[in-house]
């Protein structure tokens, strides 16, 4: 395949098949389509992508534009949703693969807690009871997705165990609005990285609110907890869209932190560009994150420190549940002894079966070394 060309498709056409897909028509507010071309011009000039490759990010397009039809469809059966509170939701947010995944979940193992169930991201609508699960056609389509992918790409869920159930990044909801850094984590993207830079994310946050609130809709007085990495990145835009929300930073040092990360986008892409991979990666996400991170920080001191609360990667490791307490007393929350139990119990799950963390990576597989990851951290 010719590297400057690539077949993700148009937009007419992505719209074309997500239709098709649905049944569904109406997109929504068009705060979308200046994101969805840029992207595309991105893949075609400058992504160097494979077949795989193209087929992996159209899919991921179109899943992005299906998900916009499933809400907006799920909005107009549910007008009820509007009247939703979110009360101070907890986001957790700090560069990737600082454990912000393990807190995250325990963190909503709390049954007053609700976090983003996978497959909810997927086909947005009020969350169904639980033990309704297994039978909806919905769950089924999705789970099996992720079944198939535990046995076609091992390693990757030895880095990063998803299933359909589980509670998982938000990102998903601000890709329907085309603003999210995930496409820049799987991709060598530098004219849409531009273009991010300059936006103005808080109109995909306020789509990320009705979203929860209509996810929502069944399991009103729990608190949301969220989690993303590139919250990093527009700080502002949240506390403009939720005003009373509370935020857990992790923290570990950037050197493991950025070779864990490369890592992962290296087995999460292999094979899907001629161009994204070993000292693209390291380049593009130490340029990346750090960024980002200098962003959070600037933003963060606009903000009342009573609102923030740090964790060192070494101490949650060290005492998850602790760490845990530490968070609830900072905010003033209770913290029963449901929550304990549960909390306990998904700790210990975690380091047993599939789920274990298995994940070997260095900063010289990318091309990076010490030296300038520290010069980037400063």
């Amino acid at each position: 395949m010719d590297g400057g060309t690539t077949t993700v498709g148009t937009v007419e056409d992505l719209h074309a098949s997500a239709t098709r897909m649905t049944g569904l028509t109406d997109f929504g507010e068009d705060d979308y389509t200046d994101g969805l071309e840029t992207l595309l011009a991105s893949y075609r000039e400058e992504a160097r992508l494979t077949p795989l490759g193209s087929k992996v990010q159209r899919a991921f397009l179109r899943g992005a534009l299906t998900a916009r039809l499933f809400a907006e469809d799920a909005w107009k059966r549910n007008p009820a949703y509007t009247s939703v509170p979110i009360e101070r939701p907890i986001f957790v947010t700090g560069l990737p693969r600082t454990g912000t995944t393990a807190l995250h979940r325990l963190l909503t193992a709390d049954p007053s807690h609700q976090g983003l169930e996978l497959w909810l991201t997927e086909v947005p609508q009020p969350r169904p009871p639980r033990a309704t699960w297994a039978d909806d056609p919905v769950f089924q389509a999705v789970q099996a997705s992720y079944e198939r992918h535990h046995v076609e790409h091992p390693e990757f869920m030895g880095v990063h165990y998803m299933s359909a159930d589980m509670v998982e990044e938000c990102w998903q909801l601000l890709r329907q609005s085309m603003r999210s850094i995930s496409f820049e984590c799987l991709a060598h993207l530098p004219s849409y990285s531009a273009w991010l830079a300059g936006q103005d994310w808080t109109p995909a946050y306020r789509r990320h609110r009705r979203l929860l609130q209509l996810i929502g809709l069944n399991d009103p007085g729990r608190r949301w907890v969220l989690k993303n990495p590139s919250h990093l990145f527009a700080l502002d835009a949240l506390f403009e869209v939720y005003p009373d929300a509370l935020v857990v930073q992790t923290h570990r040092d950037p050197r493991t932190a950025m070779a864990s990360m490369c890592s992962l986008a290296a087995h999460a892409t292999d094979g899907w560009s001629e161009l994204f991979r070993g000292e693209v990666i390291g380049r593009d996400q130490l340029d990346l994150w750090s960024r980002g991170l200098d962003a959070f920080r600037l933003e963060r001191t606009r903000h009342a420190p009573s609102r923030f609360f740090d964790v060192q990667y070494e101490d949650f490791v060290r005492d998850p549940l602790g760490t845990v307490e530490a968070i609830y007393t900072r905010f003033g929350l209770p913290l029963t002894d449901d929550a304990r139990a549960a909390m306990k119990n998904l700790h210990t799950a975690s380091n047993e079966g599939r789920a274990r963390p298995s994940h070997h990576y260095t900063l010289a597989d990318f091309a990076l070394t010490q030296a300038q990851v520290d010069a980037k951290f400063a």
